[in-house]
């Protein structure tokens, strides 16, 4: 039975992109039996501990400026622990699955940069780091986070 056929019921940073949720956890279990849309709350970065999330989320090539207040809006303006390479550095306690659909995208890390191609697969386990496109078009990415506290 399919018990949601819509568009992601929460988004957020739509003006660079955004950030659009899938599906939630919380670390308490869940009927899997319920029709609750699990994505139908508030976007924040990071899952709740012992909790994950997949979401899709696009990136637009970003104005200057933007970045601290985006990252405040999903509460995650502590994240942000050393921006020196990049406005959009941080980190997370999360191991992240991160996959580029389209676009041209680099990841940037503390000490390097990565050329990310479609379909290329990143792990990403809790490294300052940023994503840039470098493109003219939006670039879009699948990412599955899980609280750290569970592996």
């Amino acid at each position: 039975m399919v018990s949601i056929d819509s568009p992601p019921s929460r988004s957020l940073g739509e003006d660079a992109g955004g950030l659009y949720e899938i599906w939630n956890t919380d670390g308490e279990g869940f009927d899997t039996k319920s029709l609750k849309d699990r994505a139908d709350i508030d976007v924040l970065l990071s899952p709740s501990k012992g909790g994950t999330k997949i979401r899709y989320f696009q990136i637009n090539p970003i104005p200057e400026g933007v970045t601290a207040a985006a990252f405040e809006k999903m509460g995650a303006a502590h994240h942000r622990v050393d921006t020196s390479r990049n406005a959009a550095m941080h980190e997370t306690d999360t191991i992240d699955y991160i996959i580029l659909l389209k676009g041209d995208v680099t990841l940037i890390l503390d000490e390097e940069e990565i050329k990310v191609n479609p379909h290329d697969i990143v792990v990403q386990r809790g490294t300052n780091h940023a994503w840039v496109n470098n493109g003219t078009e939006p670039a879009l990415l699948i990412a599955v986070l899980i609280d750290s506290s569970l592996v």
